[in-house]
């Protein structure tokens, strides 16, 4: 009995036992399985996707195997790695599931090996737990600690490292580090001295034949006829010489980077130059323009912009003038560029004009007549194209009549021509009895002020010097007045031709009637050109002119 009893309750129990145990696991697997669907709808609602594995596709309820749990487990992606907080620095590897006590042994060795070869970093002493590295001790500036740092997080298996670095920053220790950096640098530049010589050697050869084919002045001139773009050609190939010198002398020793950063700040500053030099730049390129397009040859005389003068020459930085009072004009090439250039040595055929008023009793075309015929007498005025005169206007007494009269300003003076033609004619139109009236203005006056001017000429008590016309009553005394007004102003004329006549009959009286230019100023403007400059002149003849 007691046998059988004993072997029934055991049995009993081992049941009791089992159906405990199915419960409790039954109990414990339901969690996991709830957790497993909470997950996947989280991250499917986010939109994470999982790794990809082979078991994913089997229903957790299933009940894989622990083999295949451990081999293929559910991957969810981590979120971005924190920002670096002070004193702790992450890692952003993945972070294992099954961290060893080995590993971080493993790693603590070797960040300590690491360590243990860098200059400055052997005072820093390493922790390691759960892939978490602790770096204290001592180091003697914030670089060498940043560099601790640094070398730890590029362990694959390092989670996140915290810095606990005291940062000495000895005098001692700091002064040596920099000895010994320039100590060392100072090693490499004597070894590197040979090659370093041998780089300014070649730049300097290559800068030299630059030079050599850039002062090679006439074969510039040979390639093209104007000496501007010659010098800009030559002082291209000049730069572009030196450029590739540098650049082989920089490649020679090996600092090609150098070249980059020197090319990036000659751009950068050449952005800040071209802003600031803008209207050279616009100067120069007027230059160019001008020396190619030759508008003008030197001795020509131009008007730019209500400037006149004659042409001296055209530097790079400006036009240059002789001013028609012996004044020396430097217009900018930017100006010139952009004005209205008038050239009146490029055709010396010039018109020029003036007016002259007759009695409006007087015929006009008689008096055109009369005066076209004394304007034919001067050698100065040309026959083709003729001269000609117009009526502009028929004013309150008189009629405005237009003289055109063509001339060669190559061989006269532009001013003493037209100022001899107004005198011939005025004295031809009067010598014709045609009169050049002033202004005549009629007063009316009531019948007492009339008797009163009556009264008065009669005693001879009136000025001589006016001039009335009375419309009422007094037709005789008017006209005896206007009758003696003309006796007068004929003696007048009569008496100021005399006097003209003596007077220009002295000495010198030629130049006055002479129309050639005057010679003085050509020859000033003649030596001008011939002073030497150190500007070159971009006028030349051999170049083809717009």
């Amino acid at each position: 009995m007691n046998t059988h009893f004993d072997r029934s309750t055991m049995r009993d129990f081992i049941k009791a036992c089992g159906q405990m145990l199915l419960l409790l696991s039954i109990l414990f697997a339901f969690p996991v399985y709830a957790a497993g669907e909470e997950v996947t709808g989280i991250t499917t609602a986010l939109g994470i996707e999982t790794a990809e594995n082979p078991a994913a596709d089997k229903p957790l309820l299933d009940g894989p195997s622990e083999e295949e749990a451990s081999a293929s487990p559910v991957v969810i992606p981590e979120p971005a790695p924190p920002p670096i907080i002070s004193g702790e620095s992450t890692n952003n590897a993945q972070i294992e599931t099954t961290p060893t006590p080995q590993k971080d042994n493993d790693i603590r060795q070797r960040i300590q090996g690491i360590f243990s070869e860098i200059e400055g970093l052997q005072a820093v002493n390493v922790s390691v737990t759960q892939g978490v590295v602790t770096l204290t001790g001592e180091t003697p500036n914030e670089k060498k600690a940043q560099q601790a740092i640094n070398l730890t997080n590029r362990l694959t298996d390092v989670v996140t490292v915290e810095d606990r670095i005291d940062r000495t920053l000895d005098v001692q220790d700091n002064v040596t580090t920099v000895y010994q950096g320039l100590k060392a640098q100072a090693k490499n530049l004597v070894k590197a001295l040979p090659l370093l010589l041998v780089g300014i050697v070649l730049f300097a050869l290559v800068t030299w034949f630059g030079s050599w084919l850039s002062n090679r002045k006439k074969m510039w001139q040979r390639l093209t006829p104007n000496p501007f773009v010659a010098e800009l050609l030559s002082q291209t190939v000049k730069v572009i010489f030196i450029i590739f010198g540098l650049i082989l002398a920089l490649s020679l020793i090996g600092a090609e980077t150098i070249l980059g950063t020197l090319l990036g700040g000659a751009g950068v500053i050449g952005i800040a130059v071209g802003f600031a030099v803008k209207d050279t730049i616009e100067n120069y390129i007027a230059s160019l323009m001008l020396s190619i397009r030759q508008p003008f040859r030197a001795r020509d005389h131009i008007l730019i912009n209500n400037q006149e003068g004659i042409v001296v020459r055209l530097t790079s930085r400006a036009t240059i003038l002789m001013t028609l009072d012996g004044n020396q004009l430097r217009i900018p090439n930017a100006e010139v560029f952009k004005a209205t250039i008038l050239n009146y040595t490029k055709n010396p055929e010039r018109r020029f004009t003036f007016e002259l008023g007759v009695d409006a009793n007087d015929d006009p075309l008689a008096a055109i007549k009369v005066g076209l015929d004394a304007i034919h007498t001067l050698a100065f005025v040309l026959d083709e194209p003729k001269a000609v005169a117009v009526i502009t206007n028929v004013g309150d007494s008189n009629i405005i009549l237009e003289f055109q009269i063509w001339v060669d300003q190559s061989d006269t003076d532009f001013s003493k021509a037209r100022s001899i033609a107004i005198r011939e004619t005025k004295h031809a139109l009067e010598n014709e009895g045609f009169s050049l009236p002033e202004p005549i203005y009629r007063l009316r006056f009531n019948s007492n002020l009339e008797k009163a001017f009556e009264h008065m000429q009669d005693s001879n008590a009136s000025s001589a010097n006016t001039n009335m016309t009375m419309t009422k009553n007094t037709p005789k005394v008017t006209d005896e007045n206007q009758n003696e007004d003309n006796s007068v102003d004929d003696k007048d004329k009569k008496q100021a031709k005399a006097r003209a006549k003596l007077i220009l009959q002295g000495r010198n009286a030629d130049e006055v009637l002479n129309a050639r230019p005057d010679d003085k100023l050509m020859e000033k403007v003649e030596q001008e050109i011939a002073e030497s400059s150190d500007e070159t002149d971009l006028l030349n003849n051999n170049s083809p002119q717009e």
